[in-house]
Parts: C-alpha cells; sequence; structure tokens
C-alpha cells in the first residue's frame, strides 16, 4: 500500500513547469530586493543586524558587498530556471538565503520562512530532469517521470501552511475586525482602492475571507468539481495580497503552486505539448526508501509541531512574542510602543542611570522593533555591553517599555529592575523578565 502510493511513477510535467516558475520568482526575489532599496535599508545602512539569537557570526558583508551577494542569488536563481547544474545552483541559492534569513530580522516575514523550506524541498526533487540545460548536455538525465510522493509532499506542506494560517485568526482581535482595520489604516493613501478599504465592509470582508480562503483553498482545490472556481478566487486573493500589502513573490508562488492540484493531462497540455506524456503506473521502489520515510516523518512532525510551540509557553504569544516565528502567524498584529534603555557603570559609586540615545546605533525601522519586541530589547542590551566592554567599561543595562498590541492599553512589557545585559535567553521557554497578563 505505501510504495503504491509513495513510489507509483507520475507524468513529471507540473514539477519541471514548477522548477521554471520557481526559478524566476527566487531570481526576482533576489534582484528586486536590490532595486527596490530593500537590500540597502536592511542590510547596508544598519551599523549591525539582529539576526536570530545564537546566530551572531551571521553579519552582512562590509561596504556594497551584500548587493554582489544577492546578485550572485538572483544568477542561481536563473539557473534554476533554466535547469543548469540544478542541484549545485539549488543549494547555492538555499545556503545564500539561509544566511540572508538568519542575519537578520528587522524584516522578518512568514513568506521568507517559507521559501526557505521550499528550497530544502527543491534541492531534493528531481526538477532538473526535462526542459534543462542538464538534460541538453547529457541526455541521460532526461526523464518524463516521477515518484508520486514528491506532489503529496508539496501538498501536504502547503496544507500545514494555510491550515495553521487559518487556525492562528481565530482570536478576539481578528474576528471583532480590529487588525483588518489596522491594517487598511495603514493603507488610506493608496490611490484608488485606499478609500475603499476604510469601509467597515472592507474590514469584514478581509477578516472572514481571509480565514475561509485559508482553511478551505487547499481542500477545495483537491476536488474536481471546486478546483477551477477556488482557482479563480485564488487569483483574487492572491493579487490583491500582492497590491495591499506588497508581499513580495509570495502571491505568485502560491499560484504557481496550482499546476500540482489540476490534472496531470491539463498541465501537460498547457504548458508542454512537445513532451512524451507518460500515461503508465508502475511502482518503482527506489533504493532511498529506507532513508526518505524517516526523513519525511521527521520534517512534518516538526512542521506540525513547531507552530503549537507557544502553547506551551506561559503567556499570550500576541504579546509576549515568544513562539511566533516559524509559526505562520501572519499579520496578526501590530505592535507599537516605546522603550527607553539606561546603563549603569558597575564601577559608579553612584550608580547614575544614563539614558541611551538609540538613533546613534539603530536605524529607524530597527527602533520599532527595539521599542516593542522583547528579544530585539535583549539583544540591543546585549550589543551595549559589547560596545562598553570594547572601552573597558561593565555595564548593567534597564529597559522602561510601554507597548501597545493592536492598538488596545498600553502595559509595560518588560521588568525595568532586570538587568538585560546579563540574563540569560532562554530558548525553549519563557523568559521570566517578559511580564505576562491574565488578560
Amino acid at each position: 500500500m505505501i510504495n503504491r502510493w509513495l513510489f507509483t511513477q507520475i507524468d513529471n510535467s507540473a514539477l519541471i513547469i514548477f522548477r521554471v516558475f520557481f526559478g524566476f520568482l527566487i531570481a526576482a526575489e533576489a534582484i528586486g530586493a536590490i532595486f527596490t532599496g530593500w537590500v540597502r535599508k536592511t542590510l547596508i545602512e544598519p551599523e549591525f543586524t539582529f539576526n536570530f539569537i545564537g546566530f551572531d557570526f551571521l553579519q552582512p558583508l562590509p561596504g556594497n558587498g551584500m548587493y554582489f551577494y544577492f546578485a550572485l542569488m538572483g544568477i542561481f536563481g536563473l539557473l534554476i530556471m533554466i535547469g543548469y547544474r540544478y542541484r549545485f545552483s539549488m543549494t547555492a541559492y538555499t545556503i545564500l538565503w539561509a544566511g540572508v534569513y538568519f542575519m537578520q530580522k528587522s524584516s522578518y516575514n512568514n513568506h521568507y520562512y517559507l521559501l526557505l523550506l521550499l528550497l530544502l524541498m527543491m534541492i531534493i526533487l528531481p526538477a532538473g530532469n526535462y526542459f534543462s540545460v542538464d538534460v541538453k548536455q547529457n541526455p541521460s538525465l532526461k526523464k518524463i517521470a516521477m515518484p508520486r510522493w514528491v506532489v503529496l509532499f508539496i501538498i501536504l506542506q502547503l496544507w500545514i501552511v494555510y491550515t495553521y494560517a487559518a487556525i492562528a485568526k481565530l482570536y478576539p482581535d481578528w474576528l471583532d475586525f480590529t487588525v483588518a482595520k489596522n491594517l487598511m489604516a495603514g493603507r488610506a493613501y493608496y490611490p484608488v482602492v485606499g478609500p475603499i478599504l476604510q469601509h467597515h465592509w472592507a474590514h469584514v470582508s478581509v477578516a472572514y475571507f481571509g480565514i475561509l480562503f485559508d482553511l478551505l483553498v487547499i481542500p477545495l482545490l483537491l476536488w474536481k468539481r471546486t478546483r477551477f472556481t477556488i482557482f479563480c478566487l485564488g487569483i483574487f486573493f492572491h493579487l490583491f495580497n500582492s497590491v495591499v500589502f506588497q508581499i513580495g513573490i509570495f502571491p505568485y508562488l502560491s499560484l504557481a503552486f496550482s499546476v500540482f492540484f489540476f490534472s496531470k493531462e491539463k498541465i501537460h497540455r498547457i504548458f508542454m505539448k512537445k513532451k512524451e506524456f507518460y500515461a503508465g503506473n508502475e511502482i518503482i521502489v527506489p533504493s532511498y526508501k529506507k532513508f526518505l520515510i524517516p526523513v519525511v516523518i521527521i520534517w512534518f512532525a516538526i512542521q506540525i509541531t513547531l507552530p503549537i510551540r507557544h502553547w506551551f509557553i506561559p503567556g499570550d504569544v500576541l504579546w509576549t512574542e515568544e513562539g511566533h516565528r516559524l509559526s505562520w502567524r501572519m499579520m496578526l498584529r501590530g505592535r507599537s510602543g516605546i522603550t527607553s534603555f539606561y546603563t549603569i557603570d558597575k564601577n559608579d559609586p553612584k550608580k547614575e542611570r544614563k539614558i541611551v540615545n538609540k538613533k546613534a546605533y539603530l536605524t529607524s525601522k530597527q527602533i520599532r522593533s527595539v521599542n516593542t519586541k522583547p528579544d530585539f530589547m535583549w539583544q540591543f542590551a546585549q550589543r551595549l555591553k559589547e560596545k562598553y566592554a570594547a572601552e573597558g567599561k561593565e555595564i548593567e543595562v534597564y529597559a522602561k517599555s510601554s507597548v501597545s498590541v493592536n492598538g488596545n492599553k498600553r502595559k509595560v512589557l518588560i521588568d525595568p529592575e532586570v538587568d538585560l545585559a546579563n540574563v540569560p535567553w532562554n530558548y525553549f521557554t519563557t523568559n521570566p523578565w517578559v511580564l505576562k497578563y491574565s488578560d
């Protein structure tokens, strides 16, 4: 039974055309990051970046090095698209993207995490075995079929992403349209659509259509009777997100995944007429079976458990942020506030507190995160500690915070009596100096 489900050979047109789309989109992501100013604002202008904790060794290349870094990624993306040294190019892009992903959090986006997962997946998928430079140079690589597990793997991964995104929206501030209203208020200046998005009916539509689409899109794409209808709705949904929220390649990548849901015959007929269609149903059990099944089980065990880890951490994740990342909690909250930092020289007998001028160290974008997110506050304190240590001083760092989530009443986020420069960061549980509230 398991061999029939996983290793029955099917036509590979969907995977091949997806590789072409994918390569083009990730090339556009890299090159676009340069020309939109993202690289400059996020990686070149800051004195340092807020990396994922534990990845302190990852900092941007000096000078204009990150421009060349992203240009190289763009080249590898194009090589993936045309299928030149596919696995090498795929692996190279993955390593470079992982470096950028773990290097900075100021522009954190769940879609960047999804892209990292997709890159890892695409390394192992046989996506370069047709319509590629590799096959032209070495015809023995040519294949017109692939094992069924390839499609099942992709669909299950997408199902997890969309389902958790829907579940995460089932909380009061989303259901009473507060989040939608706040999101649209920031887009009131958009020509034509901006004023329309300020109406209550628009907030209701965004809130409930968002939940229903995320929850139902995969099941309805799998059902033949609803496939075309939900695909058309998906075009509207993703283009709306692209225009209104400007979230890069993700909407177009989501549409590209549709090739795995339509019939193999239709995808072959639309995109690859000249390719021989594979109509057989051979079951070919590969030698890598003994490795594949454990790896897939571990992969999906991680994918299923990571998004629920915040339930095992004290406090509300919307407030504490502990367990927020890697959990498909997309566009769920807006944070605002102000946090002041004070230093005390340990050798000062008066223990005088001196306020820190954040603008001397941080960009405006970084300041917004440092003002409202606990891990940024802790890392900034560590950075101050290092700076002063280089001058031969030992300091303590304290934070006085006032933070609001979704426009609600401001509250103190960080215990103002805790020296952030000299407390450890707890990776897998709560940090006691992040204050919790019963409401």
